[in-house]
């Protein structure tokens, strides 16, 4: 018998979901920590674009995100949905990294988190930036 779904999930199993047109318009949904012991979750995407600023080019990545979650956990599909609708959006590659981890602690409070944004090379040049919460406060690092 299947259990009934979370009142609070709204997009798991509507196929009918249009993807958010900005990152403003989507929101990250989250379930209760079914676990009690510190653990770590992991999401990888290499199906990641956003916008230069400046050229309007899509700029493609990678995107991990690895956290140790609090009372909160992320639901996949609402992350997924999340992180598609950067594709309209114009922000330089350490903006949309840092966005991504704000947002992200904004909804579940992890006990921490790390964002890595493995950016393909343009002229020639990869670009990564790798932003870091733990418990409390926000690190920024770009390599």
């Amino acid at each position: 018998m299947a259990k009934p779904k979370s009142k609070s999930l709204t997009l798991l199993g509507r196929s009918e979901t249009r993807l958010p047109k900005s990152p403003d318009e989507a929101q990250l949904e989250t379930f209760p920590n079914p676990a009690k012991r510190p653990y770590t979750v992991r999401f990888e995407t290499s199906d990641f674009t956003s916008l230069c600023p400046v050229t309007g080019q899509m700029d493609f990545a990678d995107i991990v995100i690895e956290y140790v979650p609090n009372e909160l956990c992320v639901e996949t599909k609402s992350l997924k949905f999340y992180l598609a609708s950067f594709r309209n959006e114009c922000a330089f590659n350490e903006a949309v990294t840092n966005r991504i981890l704000d947002d992200f602690v904004a909804a579940c409070s992890p006990r921490s988190a790390v964002v890595t944004a493995d950016f393909s090379a343009r002229a020639g040049i990869a670009l990564s930036v790798r932003a870091e919460y733990s418990g409390g406060k926000t690190q920024r690092n770009g390599r």
